[in-house]
This record gives structure tokens, C-alpha cells and sequence, in this order.
């Protein structure tokens, strides 16, 4: 599947998970989904893009570390549907809308946390996810300048 429909997946899933084990399950996806893209980017984007692309691919991995990993059938797991990531800018800009709804969710977490232990999981969760979102927002810059660049030498 590409990755737009595995975005806009999971983006809807965390819409519409209610409760917090629900959430943290979709938070963990969307961070999974998140390193897989960034591996793929890593291997096979634009140059420009790989540096960030690896960065991008362990900090979503530290995303999932921090938190329990979701009992999911492999069916589940979208991270491992992903065939192709289609236009890296849309990808890059969609990849980040999901990176910040699940800081926010996070935030909604740890603010109604009742324990200490899930307090500071979402803590380190909403880091590793706002982190990762630098790194999209950072190679969505770097694609601008290489269009910049393209479209001024096509004009000199």
C-alpha cells in the first residue's frame, strides 16, 4: 500500500481511538509507519533527503521504543504494508500533520495520566514524535531548496 493511504489510515485510527491503551497502539503505528517511510527515504529518496531520512528513521524508532509494543497481528502492523512512497513531498508533508496529531494525543495523555509510569512514557513519546517531526519539516525545507535550485537553473 502506499504510503499516503497508510498516513491517512492511521490518522483516522487515532481519531477515532478513545481510550488510552487505543491510543498509545495508534501512537506506536504511527511511529512505526514513520520509520519505515524515513528507512525508505534513507535507501531510495532524493540524496538531499538521506542524512535526515536516517535520522528521521531512529528517532520514530526510538518513538516505539519508549512505549509497550501493541499486540497486532502482522496484518495490522500498516509499517509493514508500506510498498511505495509516491510523491516524497506530499509524503513528507502528510507524514508530518500525523507526526504532530499524535504529539497532541500524547499531550491529552499525560495530562490525564493517573500514574507516574505513563506520565513519563507520553513524555518521552510526545519527544521522540516532535523530534521527528523536525526531521520531516527539515527535508520538506531541503526539497524546497532543490526546487529552487532545479527551477533556477532551467531559467539560466
Amino acid at each position: 500500500m502506499d504510503a499516503m493511504r497508510l498516513i491517512v489510515t492511521s490518522r483516522r485510527a487515532l481519531a477515532a481511538s478513545g481510550d488510552q491503551p487505543g491510543i498509545l497502539a495508534e501512537v506506536w503505528q504511527a511511529q512505526a509507519l514513520a520509520q519505515a517511510i524515513g528507512s525508505r527515504l534513507a535507501v531510495a529518496g532524493p540524496p538531499e533527503l538521506r542524512g535526515e531520512a536516517l535520522g528521521l528513521t531512529e528517532l520514530a524508532g526510538r518513538g516505539c521504543g519508549v512505549l509497550d509494543t501493541p499486540r497486532l497481528d502482522l496484518g495490522e502492523l500498516r509499517a509493514a504494508q508500506l510498498t511505495e512512497l509516491g510523491d516524497a513531498r506530499q509524503t513528507l508533508m502528510y507524514l508530518g500533520g500525523l507526526l504532530g496529531e499524535v504529539g497532541i494525543a500524547l499531550v491529552g495523555l499525560a495530562c490525564a495520566a493517573d500514574d507516574e509510569g505513563t506520565y513519563w512514557q507520553c513524555v518521552e513519546a510526545i519527544d521522540a514524535a516532535d523530534e521527528s517531526r523536525d526531521r520531516v519539516l527539515e527535508m520538506l525545507r531541503r526539497l524546497a531548496d532543490r526546487e529552487k535550485v532545479l527551477s533556477e537553473q532551467e531559467a539560466g
